[in-house]
């Protein structure tokens, strides 16, 4: 599969981490998925590193796929993003997020109970 670069692309991942809802997460695949770009998750790291200041794009809502921050800890960035989730309501467990209460696209698992007849 051909890797699709190009701002056009860049543009329609900044435009899907923009509906991430206040307070919930998504991963770099899910974003990629979302975008019409499946299999490419780094593309979505690529762009929300090469997000212009002043665009208003939560890409602190935006997490890797196994409920933690990418950036590395200790570091400025780590720090700003997880001040900023949890300034959101969003927890953290042994450095990870679980995505049945913080995950934006991910649903509860449907109960499938006997029923009478």
């Amino acid at each position: 599969m051909a890797k699709r670069n190009g701002p056009g692309n860049y543009e329609r991942i900044w435009e899907t981490v923009r509906h991430i809802p206040h307070g919930k997460v998504a991963t770099y695949g899910e974003i990629a998925e979302q975008s019409g770009l499946p299999g490419q998750p780094r593309l979505v790291g690529y762009a929300l590193h090469n997000l212009p200041d002043g665009l208003d794009v939560p890409w602190h809502r935006v997490i890797n796929a196994q409920g933690m921050i990418s950036l590395r800890k200790k570091t400025r960035g780590h720090a700003r993003q997880r001040k900023l989730l949890e300034e959101e309501g969003v927890a953290f467990r042994n450095d990870r997020i679980d995505f049945a209460s913080f995950g934006w696209l991910r649903s509860p698992k449907p109960s499938f109970r006997k029923t009478k007849r």
